[in-house]
């Protein structure tokens, strides 16, 4: 049973987290935030399909394979000094993706700023373990945390849709710029500097591993979902698999590990972890194809697409403010299992509209945020609370490795099946030249770039296909929706409710 720990909170620590929810909410947008803002960057730049999914998922990814990096390098050098650091990169890699001029250097700069992130990430979260010893405050604050990264997540797509339909597609990336000024300049006043002492030297070798473990498999997962397996993906996957293998192993060995592994043997950290990287996958891939429906198909403006993904947004705060509240008086498994069921209602929807039912599509959207608010806020706190102040940098960077990682392979996976659906049920009438049947099978944003020079019914059938396609990703993510449920009412049943001394 851990220690009650008496020291509480006062009006610095407070705002110290208002300070550090505006980079938990810049992150959280800039995962969501080129989803409505694609089409238009997609006009501009010309992208492949290829090249699309990789300016979408290419964050998450580097993200995904820094965090673990970035959190055991802010125990060593300081977690303010890495989230100051990690703050000015971010804002000038910002300004570099709003001007980027072709696909291939906005690819460069989505890389580098998920590079960036991760130095951002596991930084405010483990400052929130360290400024809130008392358990129930970092209940709380932890839940206030998930909240603003969830609002930035439901933020993005409307932000994206004002800014583009106001300026031009680059100008979403330099909301960086106004918020890194207020981070920069607030820091030393209001949060507190930790290093760990006895953290010992930064294993390059391991950091080389973890980063050859994460990017082939997520690499493998996509290339897979767009191309079928095949020798080039089992090989990356198994190199993976060993990479991972060799990096458990030496971290065992170490005095000083970058990961602490010994953080898995807490059933509740682990299992947090699985609920949290499903439940990611599947609302990463179907807001990325949600947006693409309500613009593609319905043939909103970016803008008035990113109204209609406001109740959604309402939907996800009020599940990541309630959640916690709830789990004060009730098992925080049961809780998360509970919303996680309101999820496959609203995947039932996605799953059985059609063409003109965007009210239906985002209704079933706002079900499926539900569960998103009460994992993030849930689960991110089981992951922290597991372990001790000294290991909140490595509890932290975990969690954010699966929730960004959930989120780039859900975009990566989804996003490319409902594209092989479509691809290969897609045909171009006989009589359309070959330059623009290959447009019109390669995907729908190529069928509607044509879309004045083939007959009217060619488009509506491709809108028909890609429905259709959002329609069978959904009922996949679903399933895995249920199975996460599952997970909560088995493996987290024995965690206690909120604020009792036995966790």
């Amino acid at each position: 049973m851990p220690e009650v720990v008496t020291r509480r909170a006062g009006t610095r620590e407070w705002a110290g987290l208002g300070l550090l929810a505006l980079p938990t909410v810049l992150l959280g947008l800039d995962v969501t935030v080129l989803y409505l803002v694609l089409p238009s960057m997609a006009e501009a730049l010309d992208p492949s399909a290829t090249q699309t999914l990789w300016i979408m998922d290419a964050y998450g990814f580097f993200i995904a394979g820094f965090l673990i990096t970035m959190g055991t390098l802010g125990d060593r050098i300081g977690r303010r000094r890495l989230l100051v650091i990690g703050t000015a990169a971010f804002a000038a890699v910002s300004v570099f993706a709003a001007f980027a001029p072709n696909a291939e250097l906005l690819i460069v700069a989505r890389a580098l700023l998920g590079v960036a992130g991760a130095t951002l990430m596991p930084s405010t979260l483990s400052l929130i373990s360290n400024m809130f010893a008392d358990a129930r405050q970092r209940a709380v604050a932890i839940g206030i945390w998930a909240t603003m990264f969830a609002l930035g997540m439901a933020a993005g797509p409307v932000a994206g849709g004002a800014l583009v339909g106001t300026f031009w597609w680059g100008a979403a990336f330099l909301l960086a710029v106004p918020v890194a000024v207020a981070v920069l300049a607030g820091a030393r006043a209001l949060l507190p500097e930790y290093a760990d002492p006895q953290a010992g030297r930064l294993d390059l070798a391991s950091v080389g591993l973890s980063l050859a473990a994460i990017l082939p498999v997520v690499y493998a997962i996509k290339h897979a979902a767009a191309d079928g397996p095949g020798p080039g993906t089992a090989a990356l996957a198994v190199l993976g698999a060993v990479a991972g293998a060799l990096f458990v192993r030496r971290q065992r060995g170490l005095a000083s590990p970058l990961l602490d592994v010994t953080l898995f043997t807490s059933r509740a950290f682990s299992a947090a972890l699985a609920v949290l990287l499903i439940g990611l996958v599947g609302v990463g891939g179907t807001m990325y194809l949600v947006t693409q429906y309500l613009q593609l198909v319905e043939g909103l403006t970016p803008f008035a697409a990113g109204l209609w993904m406001g109740p959604p947004a309402l939907a996800m705060f009020a599940a990541a403010i309630g959640a916690p509240i709830i789990a004060r008086r009730m098992r925080p498994g049961l809780v998360m299992a509970l919303m996680l069921a309101l999820s496959v209602i609203g995947y039932a929807l996605l799953a059985t509209a059609g063409t003109g039912d965007a009210a239906r599509v985002v209704a079933g959207f706002a079900f499926v945020y539900l569960g998103l608010g009460a994992i993030a806020a849930l689960g991110t706190d089981m992951v922290v609370g597991a372990a001790p102040a000294s290991k909140s940098g490595s509890a932290a960077a975990m969690s954010e490795t699966v929730q960004e990682l959930g989120i780039a392979v859900g975009v990566a996976v989804l996003g490319s099946l409902t594209t092989v659906l479509y691809t290969a049920r897609m045909t171009a009438p006989a009589d359309v030249p070959p330059e623009l049947a290959a447009r019109l099978t390669d995907s729908l944003p190529g069928a509607l770039s044509v879309a004045g020079q083939v007959p009217a019914p060619v488009v509506l059938e491709a809108q028909a296909l890609f429905t259709s396609g959002v329609n069978i990703a959904s009922a996949v993510a679903g399933v895995a929706i249920v199975a996460a449920a599952a997970l909560c009412l088995t493996a987290l049943r024995h965690v206690r409710p909120l604020g009792e001394n036995e966790r």
